[in-house]
């Protein structure tokens, strides 16, 4: 799935001291093959957590360039109750604290209110006045149904909150074919304003 917000995304990695390094920090899916887990998901969400712990150095490359690691299972306690976060890195690049959530199932409306929630509390608690905005990622072994996500969230948190499908074997060549005539498409969509702006300007 892919959102507009992701623009902003991107927009802070442009204005970040290498802004050449990671064009797009998102990936959809991601490819999680080194984990060594089954493609079906009888396993469970500690397990999942605890494989990625155990192959860190190989989650941070999938995830894209900047990332650094903050902790798992992250503690927060807010009006006396007490809340978990699976997984919390920190990018250097886009200067901005990425919290994951890890889920088994289809993500549902109240996922996304919880991962609403700690972002929001990052980014009135934890981040510095001078860094970006906290970004959320749930990521799923279930294909994401992008109504639930558009329909939950405001529009002003397309570009913080994500929803992402994870793999845990290798795509097939006619899948992987199928992903990049996907990706080539949206790059040209994502090309055709350019070029039209541009020959606007050039237009005396």
């Amino acid at each position: 799935m892919k959102h507009k917000g992701e623009a902003g995304v991107r927009e802070l990695m442009r204005k970040a001291p290498r802004p050449e390094v990671a064009e797009e920090p998102l990936k959809d899916p991601y490819t999680l093959e080194f984990l060594g887990l089954p493609e079906r998901s009888d396993y469970s969400e500690t397990q999942l957590e605890q494989a990625i712990i155990d192959h860190l150095a190989e989650f941070m490359l999938e995830l894209g360039k900047g990332f650094t690691f903050v902790g798992r299972q992250v503690r927060f306690t807010f009006e006396e109750e007490h809340y978990k976060v699976d997984l919390v890195f920190y990018n250097r690049l886009t200067r901005s604290f990425f919290v994951f959530d890890l889920k088994l199932a289809k993500i549902t409306h109240q996922d996304l209110g919880q991962m609403q929630m700690y972002v929001h509390y990052y980014d009135r608690v934890v981040k510095l006045p001078d860094e970006n905005p906290t970004i959320g990622i749930l990521l799923s072994s279930e294909e994401v149904n992008d109504a639930t996500v558009k329909m939950t969230l405001p529009e002003c948190e397309h570009h913080r909150i994500f929803a992402r499908q994870y793999k845990t074997v290798l795509p097939s060549v006619d899948s992987f074919k199928r992903i990049i005539r996907q990706q080539r498409l949206v790059f040209e969509k994502k090309a055709l304003p350019a070029e039209g702006e541009r020959e606007a300007h050039d237009t005396p």
